[in-house]
């Protein structure tokens, strides 16, 4: 853990924004460094649980997708897009996973070009460990319901706003 500052840095460099005159941008300039540094704190909490378990965060995803996942599999190709990082990240991870023994590759039973991601026994056991141990983490982040609740639905706004995602469209009424 790191030294309490004395003082807010982004208060103090919204401060700063102000009194150079950069009015317009110092709201923005603020909200962005804030998250960045929430996403810091989030990330050392996360590498901390996860450690024991020898896995990153992008590792334990990639696990924790697949032991969702109907038969605890699925191409790799949906699992680069339900993650959305770079196809190359993905691959990275795979193969580390694969090396470690926590999942497969095996061929598509219909397309020769893809490969199917397959959860382990070994990869299981991993990912239900560590998915305990994160669940402590996320069952305590600091934060009350009402602002835990206000700040998914500020981000997913945002996130919306970036073309992040899309509503779903909406079902027919029945017949």
């Amino acid at each position: 853990m790191t030294r309490r500052l004395p003082v807010d840095p982004i208060a103090e460099a919204k401060r700063q924004w102000l009194a150079h005159g950069w009015d317009d941008a110092a709201d923005g300039m603020t909200v962005v460094t804030s998250v960045i540094r929430a996403h810091q704190l989030l990330m050392a909490s996360i590498d901390r649980a996860l450690k024991p378990f020898d896995l990153s965060f992008s590792r334990f995803e990639m696990l924790r997708l697949l032991a969702f996942a109907r038969e605890e599999r699925m191409p790799m190709a949906s699992a680069i897009a339900r993650l959305q990082v770079h196809p190359t990240s993905v691959t990275n991870t795979v193969d580390r996973l694969v090396r470690d023994g926590l999942l497969a590759r095996e061929p598509h039973p219909t397309d020769g070009r893809a490969a199917l991601l397959v959860l382990s026994d070994a990869g299981r056991r991993r990912v239900d460990e560590a998915t305990a141990a994160l669940n402590v983490v996320f069952a305590d982040l600091g934060l009350g319901d009402d602002d835990a609740t206000a700040l998914v639905r500020i981000i997913a706004r945002f996130r919306k706003g970036a073309g992040d995602f899309a509503d779903p469209a909406p079902l027919p009424e029945p017949l």
